[in-house]
């Protein structure tokens, strides 16, 4: 089990250890059609992420994964393997696209960089991270990517 002072076996990161450029890469995911249609189910019933007879007469041709299951698969991998951020994961906004569709058995991984560093001026004990958040296949298909504002402690 991870201590306070890590995630994952990875040492936390507060705002002054973070450079821009600095890169961070999640573990994967493997994403199978039970988990698809589960997901559509209970949040975007739609029949191309339901019926694999429907998603062929459909824009995407087979079953694809919601994008929404897609961040939310990235969260997952975010949170346990990809930023250690002490804090937690605390986005202030954010832009998404999903160029690519999720297919089952996809394997997905997350890479992150640091695009820019704003340490507040009225909250000296915190900042903001500008991350651009990459969700990779196994084809290193872009399936995902997510430019996030994310609040960042400083070192106590």
């Amino acid at each position: 089990m991870a201590m306070a002072n890590e995630i994952g076996g990875k040492d936390l990161v507060y705002l002054d250890d973070l450079r821009v450029g600095q890169r961070f890469t999640s573990e994967s995911f493997l994403v199978d059609e039970a988990d698809i249609k589960a997901f559509a189910r209970q949040f975007d019933p739609q029949p191309f992420h339901l019926d694999e007879s429907a998603a062929e007469d459909s824009l995407f041709s087979s079953l694809v994964a919601s994008g929404w299951h897609t961040a939310a698969i990235t969260m997952r991998l975010l949170v346990e393997t990809g930023l250690p951020f002490a804090g937690g994961l605390i986005g202030a906004g954010g832009e998404l696209s999903w160029p690519q569709p999720t297919r089952p058995g996809d394997i997905l991984r997350v890479e992150s960089e640091v695009q820019e560093i704003i340490p507040s001026r009225s909250r000296p004990e915190r900042g903001v991270a500008l991350m651009r958040i990459v969700t990779l296949n196994q084809r290193n298909e872009v399936a995902q990517i997510l430019v996030a504002k994310m609040i960042v402690p400083r070192r106590p």
